[in-house]
């Protein structure tokens, strides 16, 4: 097991990450404050790893709340439904909330703890490398608008994030590669000798080689960390993190939160800030073409729907909880393995970069 921290004073929590984590109630027990727990899955997690999970967790009153699945069902309704199980199991201040699933689980339930009875205690169980990597770190908590993605949520931290490496065994190839749309993000925004890394293993990451994967989790946990330790609450440093979102969730607005999942939508947005990047000469067209082949390796998409026009990305995008004063502000590279954030580019250059997008 491997065993990293989230630096926040009295704040801080471990992240485990390792094989057969799930089977173990000792790293549990210290995150459970109460008697009560709460798991909150959904349909395609529970018949996995619920039974697993509530086994070793019989010193408890442990209830659980199985909500439908998907980035569609990540809104007021399911954290409402979060809500009524609570109450109508009675469950107290003193109660601990634990996700068991991927980001949309992740974020519900820790929304939910950050609201119930004015916030309660809570523990992140991803069992996605999406989750893994990104949403279970962090402490960024919430539910979408049918505006926006993630406009009502809570900066929340966790007692503590339990990597069970195992749970990547029943993952569809399709989230694995979603997933390492995160990954590849680290290498790109801070560690361009991890990018090279990632592009010399691929086949070994996808093909869940053991070694390989704690490595691509706890480098990417490490990097997460240390930009979270520097910026809890995204006031400056922390928005790196969200390299691609602006354009990749403008996509999943568009699309109801339906048909592409997020680290797809982020895969598009990240090549359309390496485009923009490029044409602002901070990064050449090699970088460019070279993050594109890496993409398209992982099976993951290097353009937005068919449909998508600019103005369907300045819609949403001038929505995004970065902009300021009416100006998007975007995460772009300045090299391969640093990024920033900057409103500081012409209109003209992120047009360019939208007609190329959408012009077939």
């Amino acid at each position: 097991m491997n065993t990293l921290t989230v630096d926040l004073g009295d704040r801080s929590y471990p992240i485990r990450i390792g094989s057969g984590l799930m089977a173990s109630p000792a790293l549990f027990e210290p995150a459970i404050l109460g008697r009560q727990v709460m798991i909150v899955t959904n349909e395609t997690v529970a018949p996995f790893y619920l039974e697993r999970l509530k086994h070793i967790l019989t010193r408890y009153q442990v209830d659980t709340t199985i909500l439908d699945d998907g980035e569609a069902f990540k809104n007021l309704k399911s954290f409402d439904l979060i809500m009524d199980h609570l109450l109508t199991q009675h469950h107290s201040r003193g109660t601990t909330l634990i996700a068991l699933g991927g980001g949309v689980v992740g974020d519900l339930t820790g929304f939910a703890a950050a609201c119930y009875q004015r916030g309660v205690n809570f523990i992140q169980v991803p069992t996605t490398l999406l989750s893994m990597v990104d949403s279970s770190v962090g402490g960024k908590t919430g539910v979408n608008h049918r505006m926006g993605k993630n406009m009502i949520g809570a900066f929340y931290q966790p007692k503590a994030v339990i990597i069970d490496t195992d749970t990547l065994k029943t993952l569809p190839a399709r989230e694995m590669a979603a997933g390492m749309a995160e990954v590849i993000k680290y290498g790109l925004i801070r560690d361009a000798g991890f990018l090279e890394w990632i592009e010399a293993n691929l086949e070994a990451v996808m093909s869940l080689d053991p070694v390989a994967l704690v490595h691509v989790i706890e480098t990417s946990c490490r990097c997460k960390a240390n930009v979270v330790s520097e910026d809890e609450r995204e006031q400056d440093v922390r928005a790196i993190l969200n390299l691609g979102h602006t354009f990749g969730h403008a996509i999943e607005a568009y699309c109801n939160y339906k048909d592409w999942l997020h680290g797809e939508a982020v895969a598009v947005g990240m090549l359309m800030a390496a485009d923009l990047s490029s044409r602002l000469g901070w990064i050449d067209r090699e970088a460019v073409e070279r993050l594109s082949l890496l993409l398209s390796r992982c099976d993951l998409p290097v353009r937005p729907p068919l449909s998508m026009k600019p103005e369907d990305f300045m819609n949403y995008m001038a929505l995004d909880k970065k902009v300021v004063e009416g100006a998007i502000r975007l995460v772009l590279l300045r090299a391969v393995g640093r990024a920033v954030v900057t409103a500081d580019y012409p209109a003209a250059v992120l047009q360019a970069t939208l007609a190329h997008f959408t012009t077939h």
